[in-house]
């Protein structure tokens, strides 16, 4: 099953959930500071928030880190400490890992230490509990939980810009940031497995569980249905949005299709259940609320209104 997580029946009524992805270009920015301390949080927020979209409550993280040159002791010491701090948000284990040594692959920049780290996750799911949308129905409620930043997409775009256009680098205070461009862009990837596993343990009919990555809201056609979702609610976007908005000249059709603008994860459930899930979120911590709702008048459609966006098949366009 091909979805944001792929689930292989394991026979006796139980799935095995998994996902494979990296942190992409942000182990650039690591490499600009020098600083590595956090990246490995990012490791196990793109897989564990991709498998528990599924449904499926990881258990279990292993961790590939592809490298120009040969380990660096201190390097790999602040990786291996953020993948425990990301397994220990997560309650996930990590048993294992793989190193390669690829100096015709990986290369760097001079002076740096060129790497690439990469995770595959695992959970468990009974196969007769996998959510992927398909039991979403008109006037269901979406509610969306607030992003830590722009999490592990984009940078590139927002190398672009910052360091590109503005000439800032990675040690540039941004007053309206409280804190450095570095800090900020490796501010760590929000993981969602706390709130989502209390809410899958629940009474709650969970119909629907989208992690908001690159794509930002398109990412909810990806559920199984052709039912259509309005967006009418949406909290003020984290400073960097607008900083990289504004100073890139970026629209809102493009900067709604490479970020989440502050919404790192959807769930999908009955009008009825809106309130005991919204209780069950705010007591694991999560910053979370109402955003929209779905519709059968727009079938596959993503209708952002505070943005003026209306989202179909893979971009989205001016309303």
């Amino acid at each position: 099953m091909d979805f944001f997580a792929n689930v292989v029946d394991l026979g006796g009524g139980m799935g095995l959930a998994l996902s494979t992805d990296g942190v992409g270009s942000k182990v650039l920015v690591a490499q600009l500071l020098n600083k590595y301390d956090t990246i490995g949080i990012d490791c196990v927020a793109t897989n564990v928030n991709d498998v528990l979209c599924v449904g499926a409550e990881p258990i279990a993280l292993l961790d590939y880190i592809g490298i120009q040159e040969h380990p660096d002791e201190t390097i790999f010491g602040e990786i291996a400490k953020s993948l425990y701090a990301g397994a220990k948000l997560a309650s996930i284990c990590v048993p294992g890992g793989e190193t390669a040594q690829l100096p015709d692959v990986i290369r760097g920049e001079p002076g740096g230490y060129a790497l690439d780290l990469v995770g595959t996750c695992v959970g468990l799911v009974p196969v007769d509990r996998i959510v992927t949308g398909q039991h979403l129905q008109d006037g269901d409620v979406l509610i969306g939980l607030r992003s830590s930043g722009i999490h592990s997409n984009g940078l590139t775009l927002a190398r672009r810009v910052l360091f590109d256009a503005c000439k800032w680098n990675v040690h540039t205070y941004v007053e309206d940031l409280e804190c450095t461009v570095g800090e900020e862009l490796l501010r760590p990837t929000k993981i969602y497995a706390r709130e989502i596993v209390a809410l899958l343990r629940s009474e709650v009919d969970v119909r629907a569980l989208v992690n908001v990555t690159s794509d930002g809201f398109l990412n909810l056609l990806r559920l199984h249905n052709e039912v259509g979702y309005e967006i009418v609610h949406l909290p003020e976007p984290q400073p960097i949005f607008g900083i990289i908005q504004k100073q890139g000249h970026i629209p809102n059709r493009e900067m709604y299709h490479v970020y989440n603008m502050g919404i790192g994860f959807c769930i999908g459930v009955r009008k009825e259940d809106v309130d005991t899930t919204l209780k069950i979120l705010n007591v694991n911590q999560a910053d979370a609320e109402v955003i929209g709702f779905v519709t059968s008048q727009s079938p596959k459609k993503v209708n952002v209104r505070p943005a003026r966006l209306v989202g179909e098949g893979e971009k989205f366009a001016d309303l």
